[in-house]
């Protein structure tokens, strides 16, 4: 099972080839539990507005443009604590 660094190092090299599986562990990891409504999975954060951190499963592969977002929430989360 691939850790949290290994899937992040993942994502940031490739955003095209991530396991939506593995978006979601790396979301709850950052984010906590999400919140389900239909096919798409809402995870809180603590700012408003952009960037989303909403999912949509698409088979088994996360799409690019989701995965891409995610780093530039968690890259955001980040510089809030540091801030």
């Amino acid at each position: 099972m691939p850790t949290i660094e290994k899937i992040l190092a993942q994502m940031q090299e490739n955003p095209v080839d991530v396991r939506f599986s593995d978006l979601q562990k790396v979301c709850e990891h950052f984010f906590g539990k999400p919140r389900v409504r239909g096919s798409h999975i809402f995870y809180k954060k603590p700012w408003k507005g952009n960037p989303p951190v909403l999912l949509q499963e698409s088979g088994s592969k996360a799409k690019a443009y989701q995965v891409r977002q995610v780093l530039e929430a968690i890259e955001k989360l980040e510089d809030d604590r540091d801030a």
